[in-house]
């Protein structure tokens, strides 16, 4: 794909893209399991790759065979020890950083479109000093549908006054690369996320697939 010389926008994901929220999430999984005396049984590794899957997914994979009761009441358990560690063990992704200042340094506009609830995200941010940075924070909460129906999408181009066209979304799931398509935002498939080695993002259609926040500038006509 050749430069993207109208990005005027950079809106991310959250977990998975902007910030590496895994280490909150699974201490989170592992208190909520203790809480119900229940073991893990998936290790770290493949906890992290099912993050961007939320806590729905988090508990599966840790408890695959558990009936639906029972992993609503675990999940709803790990919401809430959430609540406290939010924020505690959440990095940036390596590069993360540089691309900000880019953006910031050639007046693109930043915002965020998360699936995540407001009651998360905006602490996350607000903790890891990305709050003022963003033009636009868009939650789970914030629109009827979430990605990848368009609204959310739609709701974060409105507020950084700008066209989808002009607009690049980073995210590390199908949903994303879906919501960018359907709302004509050109989509860039963060390789640096939470893949699962079950995940097939050669058949997303991703406008670009980068290993790192920072092969985006290449792209970036300034």
């Amino acid at each position: 794909m050749p430069a993207l010389p109208q990005i005027n926008g950079l809106l991310f994901d959250l977990d998975g893209t902007l910030v590496d929220t895994a280490p909150d999430l699974i201490e989170a999984l592992y208190r909520a399991l203790s809480q119900f005396k229940l073991p893990c049984l998936a290790d770290e590794h493949y906890l992290t790759s099912v993050a961007s899957h939320g806590s729905l997914g988090l508990v599966k994979a840790a408890q695959p065979d558990l009936d639906a009761e029972h992993t609503e009441s675990v999940r709803l358990a790990l919401l809430e020890h959430y609540l406290s560690v939010n924020g505690d063990c959440a990095r940036v992704f390596d590069g993360i950083d540089l691309l900000l200042d880019f953006a910031l340094q050639h007046r693109i506009k930043l915002g965020v479109v998360t699936n995540k609830p407001a009651r998360f995200t905006r602490p996350l941010l607000t903790k890891l000093g990305l709050t003022p940075l963003m033009k636009s924070i868009i939650s789970a909460d914030s629109t009827l549908y979430r990605k990848p129906d368009i609204q959310p999408m739609r709701l974060a181009a409105s507020q950084l006054v700008l066209n989808p066209a002009e607009i690049a979304y980073l995210g590390d799931a199908e949903r994303d690369i879906i919501a960018a398509r359907n709302v004509q935002m050109p989509s860039v498939l963060a390789g640096w996320g939470y893949l699962a080695e079950h995940d097939t993002p050669e058949r997303w259609g991703a406008d670009l697939t980068l290993n790192s926040p920072t092969d985006l500038l290449a792209f970036i006509d300034r």
